[in-house]
């Protein structure tokens, strides 16, 4: 490979009829919200997950803010999730006028930690007179908690649905991630409530910029369509019946989403054989660990991600040899706006997943060659005595 050439990320992968798609909207003049392919792209996805109600929107943060919008989350309310996830979570939350709650991630699988949030729930809660879960310290209802499927992978959700089931409290999956991931055979984003997905150039199929909201509740559904479509009533008549959002996508981007899926049993499978390839190679060099998988678990590996002691010198090191490479999300308790929010951890674990994590190249369409440059260039930093 070319020594100067950087290897990225995680790109997107166009090799299909994304642009034979996009230019029937051309050609057509359908680029706008109207269009064929902003249906027949929620039908795809509906029909890939095995769900009954797909709406399509601008990206995936407002996908989350109208989820939590038709679950009934209100001014004032609380929404526990967990610290470590990209700040939209959080912000979707705040958009609603409603208070995150962090909870701590477990240490191997790097999810929400499923037992401190049955300790929060039993300590820190109470249930009124009315069957509403109410926090101890200003009575203030928990309305729903978001589960993030970080870096793909899923915890036990069956467990936290179970859980929060006897409290009164709506789950949300942000699934943003985890699109091609399973848990026992069910998709990601098909066991809440509403599950919620993005398109965005890294994730795993891209329309650019593309959300998606996903429920087995036609109630929930109608809801959901309304609000994103500006709450119109009449597709003939400008009459609102309440605020709604501009949040549609637009036909030409559904366009390119529809030639992605035809493509997203290759790209999860593509993803997966470079973890595997990274995961035997890069076992025994170094410190380096891996997330932990759930045996009912099938994970797309959206971003493959190392552990390690060594994670800022290794980023620094892989960085001046044109090898992209990032840390995970910085925790929410971290940030200046959410540094005074309520955060439940014993270990302090997102901190530490913070400093040792490492996402590395992972691109559906990464090359052997350039796998291998990147499990080279780690070993060899891990030979390196006193790298800083």
């Amino acid at each position: 490979m070319n020594k100067n050439k950087k290897i990225p990320l995680s790109i997107p992968n166009i090799k299909g009829n994304e642009w034979k798609y996009v230019k029937d909207c051309l050609d057509t003049g359908w680029i706008s919200t109207a269009g064929k392919y902003v249906e027949m792209f929620e039908d795809e996805i509906k029909n890939y997950l095995n769900a009954k109600y797909t709406v399509s929107t601008m990206n995936g943060t407002s996908a989350l803010h109208i989820a939590l919008m038709i679950n009934g989350v209100k001014e004032k309310d609380y929404v526990i999730l967990p610290n470590v996830t990209f700040v939209a979570t959080a912000n979707s939350v705040v958009y609603n006028n409603a208070n995150p709650i962090f909870i701590d991630v477990d240490n191997d699988n790097w999810q929400i930690d499923i037992g401190l949030l049955e300790d929060f729930l039993i300590n820190y809660t109470y249930m009124d007179d009315n069957g509403n879960c109410k926090l101890k310290k200003d009575n203030k209802r928990i309305r729903a908690i978001i589960i993030v499927h970080n870096q793909g992978n899923i915890c036990d959700i069956e467990r936290i649905i179970e859980i929060t089931k006897n409290y009164n409290i709506k789950v949300i999956e942000d699934a943003a991630e985890a699109l091609g991931s399973t848990f026992q055979n069910r998709h990601a984003g098909t066991f809440g409530t509403v599950g919620c997905l993005s398109f965005n150039g890294n994730k795993i199929i891209s329309t650019g910029g593309g959300g998606m909201i996903i429920t087995n509740s036609k109630k929930l559904y109608q809801k959901a369509k309304h609000l994103v479509t500006t709450a119109k009533t009449n597709p003939l008549d400008y009459f609102h019946d309440e605020v709604g959002y501009n949040y549609r996508l637009v036909n030409v981007l559904a366009a390119i989403g529809m030639g992605q899926i035809e493509k997203l049993n290759e790209f999860v499978i593509s993803k997966r054989k470079i973890a595997e390839h990274y995961i035997k190679k890069l076992t025994n060099i170094g410190d380096i660990s891996f997330q932990a998988i759930n045996s009912d678990v099938y994970f797309n590996y959206w971003l493959f991600t190392i552990r390690t002691k060594k994670r800022i010198g290794l980023q620094k090191y892989l960085i001046s040899n044109n090898i992209e490479c990032r840390p995970i999300w910085t925790p929410m308790n971290e940030l200046p706006m959410y540094q005074n929010n309520l955060y439940f951890t014993k270990e302090n674990v997102s901190k530490t997943l913070k400093n040792q994590c490492l996402n590395l190249p992972c691109s559906t369409n990464l090359s052997k060659n350039c796998t291998e440059e990147v499990i080279s260039k780690i070993a060899n930093f891990f030979s390196i005595e006193n790298y800083d």
